[in-house]
């Protein structure tokens, strides 16, 4: 597995494998990245860990609000660079991290 953090208000866009962008055709499923509920605070901000499974080789990121049409989010896509495991677990040391844990349904 590998693992990028991001921030609240960001979302995936397109996705690279080895032979380039990520085919579901040819996978027959799309790529599993999933959000786990560990974050850091970093510049006021929280960042996310997500993980993705070794096949993914890069993961593009870009603001969720860009249906405003607003100038400022022109460009504003981002190429996230993925780490391992370890390098995660550095960073969730180092940082202010919390634990959210998943919301259970309240009609249960």
């Amino acid at each position: 597995m590998k693992y990028f953090f991001l921030s609240d208000g960001w979302m995936i866009g397109r996705v690279w494998e080895m032979g380039g962008l990520w085919n579901e055709i040819a996978w027959r499923r799309k790529p599993d990245i999933r959000r786990m509920n560990l974050c850091i605070a970093e510049k006021g901000e929280k960042l996310w860990l997500y993980r993705v499974e070794d096949e993914v080789l890069m993961v593009e990121v870009k603001p969720e609000d860009e249906s405003s049409g607003d100038a400022s989010v022109i460009g504003q896509v981002v190429l996230k660079r993925l780490i391992s495991a370890d390098q995660a677990i550095d960073l969730l040391c180092a940082a202010e991290a919390f634990y959210e844990p998943a919301l259970l349904d309240e009609n249960l």
